[in-house]
């Protein structure tokens, strides 16, 4: 959970916002501090990152609870690490691609100036987020791929709509489909909010269509996609074709 001590008022660099990432200390810990779930390297697993060797900082704790949420693990506990102890063991992992997830990562203020500090030092930087949280605070230079989410998640109702405007040509927008009406509100909210259109005027890098894993057929959606000519990319997780579906730090 975020306390009262890791909010501050910023300006944002992609647009002006009440939120950002704020130094969160105590009297024990003078140092900006997260906690973790997990930091490991593994293959890219979604987005248009896929297959690509990545590491993966993992926080802890999510103010969502989404149906098929595969992740749940990562929603208590973590160990207490400072922004300088993770940011090490990424340098000692020494991958050049750092992807911060979830959990909900920008839940935490900290998280923001994690990420300016892998930036700084020279990785590339991805953030995976769902669109409920405000991303205007974060660097234009992160890569944002962002789970707009489906009714069937159960947490549509908490999208963030104005986060569409925040992203850009270095981000991604994904959805997450548990069955054909998820599909058709995906589909909807394409066309009406024009998309596609800046997909290829290159004011958004990509739009993605993920099924459940074990839930909605991958035949019927690809299907689906291509009767309606959507100018989408369908993805599934590598890394549960690859790994045990149920393996953690994959």
């Amino acid at each position: 959970m975020v306390t009262g001590d890791e909010r501050i008022m910023a300006e944002s660099p992609r647009g002006s916002t009440d939120q950002a990432g704020a130094t969160a200390t105590d009297a024990s810990s003078p140092e900006p501090f997260l906690r973790i779930t997990e930091i490991f390297h593994s293959i890219q697993g979604e987005s248009t990152w896929v297959g690509a060797p990545c590491t993966f900082v993992r926080l802890t704790g999510c103010p969502l609870r989404c149906v098929w949420c595969d992740t749940e693990y990562s929603f208590h506990g973590g160990e207490r690490m400072t922004l300088a102890q993770v940011v090490e063991r990424v340098q000692e992992i020494g991958c050049p691609v750092v992807e911060i997830t979830g959990g909900e990562p920008l839940v935490h203020r900290n998280a923001f100036l994690l990420a300016d500090q892998l930036l700084e030092d020279g990785f590339t930087v991805l953030v995976e987020t769902s669109g409920a949280m405000d991303i205007s605070p974060l660097d234009p230079r992160i890569h944002v791929i962002m789970d707009l989410k489906c009714p069937g998640s159960g947490e549509s109702a908490k999208n963030r709509w104005e986060n569409l405007e925040h992203l850009d040509g270095r981000d991604e927008l994904k959805f997450v489909l548990a069955d054909r009406t998820d599909y058709e509100w995906a589909r909807g909210v394409i066309r009406e909010r024009g998309l596609e259109a800046r997909v290829r005027e290159g004011s958004l890098r990509a739009i993605l269509l993920s099924p459940v894993w074990d839930g909605l057929d991958r035949q019927e959606l690809a299907e689906w996609i291509l009767e309606d000519g959507l100018e989408v990319r369908f993805q599934t997780q590598l890394h549960k074709h690859i790994w045990d579906p149920q393996r953690k730090g994959v």
